[in-house]
């Protein structure tokens, strides 16, 4: 069992995908980096945070993105947005199996705050685009870092989100949230609150992720090679259900006293799921079988 979590984006590829397919576009050796950083006196990275290439998974061709956690938390600034959509645009143009975004990202940089917002508004574009087209996107989830931000939006508009127990998922990650509202309405240094309310079971309760796997780079590519060739409508219809469902879970407390009682437990119990108050501990396989819908 290797960690997920522990893996750099390289590593990740490495172990993914079938062994030895991975073709990197602008590698390393054309050190394609922010035209930004430098002037803000802050180091750059020789491939801007994120890997692209194609590859085979399961032997069958897919287009696949890895973002960098470690450097600058996987932020997405103009050029790291540029690569992921050139991934999208090429994938319309070549047509694919699926294309996969391993993402780590706290959203968009903000030492290239513009250029990121705008890098992200693209990438969602171009993703929505190959949806469209009936290629499947399949974001895995499950880097220390999360997915929040920009990218945590990226994430949701996939047909596919494959997370960890340990992975996490949000719009705002919890020290943004502190910041601006206050420790009392989220203290983001009480780890159990952080994944209780965005970590991979979480999600998987909610039906906000597709598939919830164990911290194993193994149990992620399973997951990845049963979620090839399953893309998801892009109606109308179907994004009148999902507001359908987000509507519910959002009246879903509203005749339950939430005083002085776990706000995740509670949102949990409402969705039906038997002993709430113990999902922390329980293990992932005995979570997956929760599930109600």
């Amino acid at each position: 069992m290797i960690s997920y979590a522990e893996c750099s984006a390289r590593e990740r590829l490495a172990l993914l995908l079938d062994t030895g397919s991975f073709h990197e576009w602008l590698p390393p050796s054309e050190r394609v980096m922010s035209p930004h950083l430098a002037q803000l006196g802050v180091p750059s990275a020789f491939d801007d945070g994120v890997a692209v290439g194609r590859a085979m998974l399961d032997g069958r061709s897919v287009f696949v993105a890895a973002q960098e956690g470690a450097f600058m938390g996987g932020g997405v600034g103009e050029v790291h947005g540029a690569k992921l959509v050139g991934l999208m645009q090429r994938a319309l143009r070549d047509r694919p199996a699926a294309v996969l975004l391993l993402a780590e990202s706290g959203g968009v940089r903000l030492h290239e705050a513009n250029a990121g917002l705008i890098a992200v508004s693209e990438v969602m574009r171009a993703l929505l685009d190959v949806r469209a087209a009936g290629i499947p996107v399949l974001v895995l989830i499950g880097g220390a870092n999360g997915c929040f931000g920009g990218m945590g939006i990226v994430a949701r508009c996939a047909d596919h989100i494959v997370m960890s127990d340990v992975g996490r998922l949000a719009m705002s990650g919890p020290e943004v949230i502190e910041a601006s509202h206050g420790v009392d309405e989220f203290d983001s240094r009480d780890r159990a609150l952080v994944w209780r309310t965005t970590g991979g079971k979480h999600r998987w309760l909610t039906g906000d992720c597709d598939a919830l796997v164990e911290d194993d780079v193994a149990a992620f590519r399973a997951a990845a090679i049963a979620a090839i060739g399953k893309s998801k409508p892009f109606t109308l219809a179907a994004l009148e259900q999902e507001h359908s469902l987000l509507t519910q879970r959002l009246h879903a407390l509203d005749t339950i006293d939430t005083a002085d009682r776990d706000e995740a437990a509670l949102l949990w119990s409402a969705l039906g799921i038997a002993a709430a108050g113990q999902v922390p501990e329980l293990s992932v396989e005995a979570v997956r079988a929760l599930r109600t819908a």
